[in-house]
């Protein structure tokens, strides 16, 4: 069985590629996060949000990167919104 550590020295994954890949992990992480401490099904969170529980469970599962509309449509009726800031200076 191969081991992540060897497969991503496999593929030649550079350093930008792999702040962006832990940034977009972190931002669905913390999504599940918001979503599971609401006490929200993803069916649920789907209704709220007008969007179809499939987008749900494939942002969840990072099957598909999370557009910023759809992250938007997500975030906003949970009562959170995305901000840019410096790397380093999390708010």
């Amino acid at each position: 069985m191969v081991t992540w550590k060897e497969l991503k020295n496999d593929l030649s994954i550079n350093q930008e590629d792999q702040n962006a890949i832990a940034l977009e992990r972190d931002l669905i992480r913390t999504m599940v996060a918001i979503r599971e401490e609401k006490g929200l099904t993803q069916s649920q969170l789907a209704e709220i949000c007008n969007v179809k529980q499939p987008v749900i469970a494939r942002m969840e599962s990072s099957v598909h990167s999370p557009q910023i509309d759809s992250l938007l449509k997500i975030l906003t009726p949970l009562g959170y919104t995305l901000q840019i800031v410096p790397m380093g200076k999390k708010q």
